[in-house]
């Protein structure tokens, strides 16, 4: 089995965590993920691999890192995302300590924790293996907020499967969900507040719409559930309207999210979101409104029986003595990005806890069964001797 370096491994992932990598897109002013790209660049250079790096944005780049294999066997692409989100309520953010068996810090879970592993797998691979195919490792930007990084990357890499390692707490994430976000417009007519016979209220038409949404929320999408991502689901997200007390409102803004299954795709939403407008004008004579979908990005799932998921199945087993449940995960990943791309995704990662919370932590040993699952899986699948 092979042996993961666990000081090498705690050196990374305290020297990721020290860097600051907040996302510029959710907080201006950010430095978003230019020095940490250059850290990890120097660190597969260290390693011995062909390093790349490719700007998915202007100052945002991509590192892209290959163990070349010697041939006649699989490729296999680790994935992970380097930017992080905001430090708010935090103590220490980028002073990573450990206490009782936890890394603590931004991005310690989210997921520079899963990087460690990334790399303390591959230093174990080349000191211990040859493999056959290539193993690639993409530190990709922005997956945080618009996926700009992986979007990029799929343009230009290719491979015959790949592992996004998101935490799972050692399980393996084989389907998770999509969404949409839909916007909803309703019109009025502006007037003094107390000439009711010339105002038109677009706040209260947006009312009809709610009640619509619950209908479609409560009544008809728990009646198809997927059987381990449960049901879909939509939420009122922000609401906006009027210009002042004494004026009748003339339009009313409302944003919604929409969570997908597998299968649904935008269209279907776009379809189902009109119908919840007609029905609400339907029960609001004067009501007029129009709605579209400004955002989706795609539930996924991958086959149980795919070669990729039986490989680290095999590996989960042999590395921790006993059978890795499959589960579903609820948020979007960009797995989806590389599934749609025609690369066979699954999701693998360490424990922990405080993803986007002020508490944040990743648990060290996880980390360390996790680039052994990693590795134990890169060997099996891409074939090594």
């Amino acid at each position: 089995m092979t042996t993961i370096d666990r000081g090498y491994l705690l050196d990374v992932l305290r020297r990721l965590i020290a860097i600051n990598s907040i996302n510029p897109s959710l907080s201006p002013g950010a430095p978003g993920e230019a020095q940490i790209a250059g850290c990890l660049a120097e660190l597969c250079r260290d390693l011995g691999l062909d390093v790349q790096i490719a700007e998915a944005a202007p100052g945002r780049p991509n590192v892209v890192a290959t163990l070349r294999g010697e041939g006649r066997g699989r490729s296999l692409l680790l994935n992970g995302h380097v930017d992080t989100v905001s430090v708010e309520g935090m103590d220490r953010p980028f002073a990573p300590y450990e206490r009782e068996g936890r890394v603590y810090g931004r991005g310690a879970y989210d997921m520079k924790g899963s990087l460690a592993a990334m790399l303390a797998a591959t230093a174990a691979i080349r000191a211990q293996h040859r493999l056959r195919g290539d193993l690639m490792l993409a530190f990709v930007a922005d997956e945080e907020y618009a996926s700009l990084g992986t979007e990029a990357l799929v343009r230009t890499a290719r491979a015959d499967a790949a592992i996004v390692t998101e935490g799972t707490e050692l399980q393996i994430g084989i389907a998770h969900k999509g969404f949409a976000w839909v916007q909803f417009e309703t019109a009025g007519v502006a007037a003094h507040g107390s000439r009711y016979d010339e105002g038109r209220d677009a706040i209260a038409a947006m009312g009809s719409v709610l009640v619509e949404l619950r209908r479609l929320e409560t009544m008809r999408l728990p009646q198809h559930r997927h059987p381990l991502l449960g049901r879909a689901s939509v939420h009122a997200s922000l609401i906006e309207g009027g210009e002042g007390l004494s004026t009748y409102p003339s339009r009313s803004v409302l944003r919604v999210e929409r969570r997908t299954l597998p299968g649904e795709m935008a269209a279907d939403i776009e379809a189902e979101m009109r119908e919840v407008l007609q029905r609400a004008v339907g029960a609001d004579a004067v009501a007029e409104g129009k709605v579209g979908v400004f955002f989706f990005r795609p539930a996924y799932e991958i086959e149980p029986h795919a070669p990729v998921v039986l490989a680290l199945s095999a590996a989960g087993q042999r590395v921790l003595g006993a059978p890795l449940r499959v589960i579903g995960l609820s948020p979007w990943m960009d797995s989806a990005i590389l599934g749609t791309a025609g690369i066979p995704t699954v999701i693998f990662g360490p424990s922990g806890a405080g993803a986007h919370a002020a508490e944040e932590y990743v648990d060290v040993k996880s980390v360390v069964r996790c680039a052994q699952v990693l590795a134990q899986t890169a060997v099996q699948f891409c074939g090594a001797r």
